[in-house]
This record gives structure tokens, sequence and C-alpha cells, in this order.
């Protein structure tokens, strides 16, 4: 075995305790980590030529490119399988005992704090078309069919598919949002559409959807018009921030999944846009992937391949942004694992559909997209990775004084 392959033996015999992993080694010669546990995988990963080379040279993101180009090949399962077992044998809250950071990892995570993209307007629609102009096909055939929601479903029972899932995630919002028939409500980020033709159809009120994305905004107004509530909905090509500074206001205002594009420091600009946006007697609910621990940067893979521009934000960060512009976080939920399911049905899609995937694009293409499903989906199951729904208001009376007009509205909703 040669001195490189040993370095990733190490790697392996230090990670994989539960589950099974027998490694065929570039240089040659085979050897298993691991024991078999239940709830764990029992894998096999070649190595080709190039493959040991490429993950020493950069650990970041070598894994990963070796498996996109063919040189990592997993056996009796795939990269989920893969990926789940490893970050599965060093789960975020295994328990371990919580210790005071030494002052050189205080030192590590400023750096990578003042790091984090700024993602400025100049650069934003870029950054937008990188991941949401590849076309609308792919996505047809990940999503949910009736509301197209490329973002964390809720799943309050066992046994729903993906688009019950979808649609309880619009009414679970939709009712944080207290509404009421004939308000102007704006959708930040708004998507394909999902979002604000529910909200017209089943609450009666007028949205303005805003997005970057060319793509997204032709099947948006598409979808309007065939859902019957073009009237009702316009989309617009426009930066929140461009927006904001016209002077526009609305009685309501949600953003899904948008809120980590934003970029840590442009955060107080977000806010304060949202506040201006606002009524005084209005109220935002931001649904946002988050950290369940403290700040951090955004892993190499997923800025150069998925979301350039792109920051996950921990609570602490988000809160201290908007508590800047007097914006009263009236309500927090956190999803925790609720992505994680969806990324599993988003998965399973995609690998139903790879031979589409790859006449779209290509094999590698298609090995990247599941890497990068596959990598989210173990930091929402073991890693530090959550959903959050931070409900804002501007006027402290603007809501019921308990959360129970929450659950009632939603049963309406979906009823």
């Amino acid at each position: 075995m040669s001195a490189s392959d040993r370095i990733i033996a190490r790697f392996f015999a230090s990670t994989v305790k539960q589950g099974t992993l027998e490694v065929h080694f570039e240089g040659g010669g085979t050897e298993t980590f691991g024991t078999p546990a239940p709830g764990f995988e029992n894998l096999s990963v070649r190595l080709r030529e190039g493959a040991t080379r490429q993950i020493l040279t950069d650990p970041r993101l070598g894994a990963a490119e070796a498996f996109m180009d063919g040189k990592l090949v997993i056996e009796g399962g795939g990269i989920m399988e893969l990926i789940h077992m490893l970050r599965a044998n060093q789960p975020w809250d295994k328990g371990q005992r919580l210790r005071p950071p030494t002052f050189l990892r205080r030192l590590k995570d400023r750096v990578a704090h003042l790091r984090a993209a700024t993602n400025r307007a100049s650069s934003s629609k870029s950054n937008v078309a990188h991941h949401y102009d590849i076309g609308n096909d792919l996505y047809e055939l990940m999503l949910d069919a009736p509301h197209m929601q490329y973002s964390c479903a809720y799943w309050p029972r066992e046994g729903m598919t993906l688009e019950e899932a979808q649609h309880e995630k619009l009414a679970h919002i939709a009712a944080k949002l207290a509404l009421e028939p004939g308000q102007e409500v704006l959708d930040i980020g708004c998507g394909w559409g999902g979002m604000a033709i529910f909200l017209a159809q089943k609450a009666g009120v007028r949205v303005t959807g805003i997005t970057l994305s060319e793509e997204q905004l032709a099947l948006a107004r598409k979808r309007a018009e065939v859902a019957g509530v073009a009237d009702k909905v316009s989309f617009e090509l426009v930066d929140y921030r461009d927006l904001a500074a016209s002077g526009r206001r609305f009685d309501r205002i949600v953003s899904v999944g948008m809120f980590e594009h934003v970029g840590q420091p442009q955060f107080e600009t977000y806010f304060r846009a949202v506040g201006n946006l606002m009524h005084q007697d209005g109220v935002a609910l931001i649904h946002t992937i988050g950290r369940m621990g403290q700040p951090g940067m955004t892993d190499a893979f997923t800025r150069k391949y998925i979301f350039p521009g792109g920051y996950i934000p921990a609570l602490s960060e988000t809160i201290a942004a908007s508590e800047k512009v007097r914006l009263i976080a009236s309500d927090v939920e956190n999803l925790r694992i609720h992505y994680a399911k969806t990324l599993r049905c988003w998965y399973d899609r995609c690998m139903a559909h790879q031979s589409e995937i790859e006449a779209m694009y290509d094999p590698r293409f298609f090995r990247m997209w599941t890497f990068y499903l596959s990598g989210a989906t173990a930091a929402f199951e073991n890693g530090g990775m959550c959903n959050f729904q931070i409900q804002y208001i501007r006027d402290r009376r603007a809501l019921p004084l308990s959360r129970d007009y929450i659950s009632e509205a939603e049963k309406k909703l979906l009823a």
C-alpha cells in the first residue's frame, strides 16, 4: 500500500465505525473498515487511477470531483448511501462534551466569517442564473408537480407524498401570515410561482412575486395563466433592493428559500428592505435554511458548483441583523429534519430519471447533482443544518396574542 493510500486508509479507519466499507485502493490492495450495525450501510468503494491524488490535493473538493469524474466508484449502493454512512458516524449532535473553542479555532472561524460572500446586487443575478437558469426541465422532473416547490416541505404525518408535504408547507406558511382577503402580498424570491398562486387561490389576496431568474419568471407567468389567477398574481424580474427603493408597500411579505442567497454582509440591507416594504401593521414570514450552531462558512463544493454567493445563516446572526432595523421576531420555528425527507424525495426522483437528466446535460452533471442532493441530505440528517421559519412584525399589536390563530387558519386552508 502506497503512502497516499495509507493516508486515505487512516481517514476511513477513524471515521467508519458503524456499517462496513470495503475500499479497493488505487495502488492495489483492499481493506474493510467498520462493523455491521443496524441503520448503517455495507458498501464498497473503488478508487480508480487519479482518484487518490485528486482527493489528497484538495481535501475540500477532491472526493466530490473524483466522484463526478467517475474515478471514485461506489458498489452496493450510491452516493447517498456513502455520504450517509460517513456523516452518520459523526453526527453534529452526538452528545459530546462541550468545551470552549481554542484561540486558533476562534481565529479560524473569524477569518472564515469575514471571507463570506458579499453577494452584491451587481452579482446577485449571475449567481441566481448559475443555479436556476440551467433549464426548467430538470426541476419539473425533480419537484412536486402541483406547486414546483424548491424548498423544504412540511411533514406533520408519516406516509405523506412529496406533493402532500409541499401543499402542507404552503398552508403552514400562509397561516402564519394571518391573511385577509384583498390584501397585497409580496413574494420575495418567488421561484416558479407556486406560493403566489396558492395564496391567490386559497386566501383571496393579490400577490406580486419577484425573482432574478428569467427561466423562473417565464414559467411562473405561464403557470399563473393555467391556474386562472393571472389577474391576481403578477411576477417581476427585479432585485428586492430596487423594489424597496421604489417606495412600494405591502400588507404581507413572504420569502421562501431566498434568504440563504442574500449573503451575510447584506443581512441588514435585506431586513431594512423588508421593513420598508411592509405597512406598519404588516407581517412577514422568512423561511430559510439555517445553522443550528454558530455562524460558519459555506462548504467549497456548494460555493463552486451549486450556490455561488450563497451563505447559510445561523439564527443568532439572522435575529441580530433584523433587530437593527426594529423588526420584531414574533414567532420562530425550527423544522429540524423536514428538509432531509424532502431531499430524499428529490434524490429518488432524479435517480428514477437518470437517463433523461444525462441526456439533458451529461453523466458528470448527473453525478454532481446527486452528490449535491446527498450531501445536503446528510447535513440535515446528521450535520448542523435545519430550516427556520421566522415571523416578523413592526407593530407588537399586529397579531393575536396567542398562536391559536395559526392552527385555525391552517385547517381552513387545507379544508
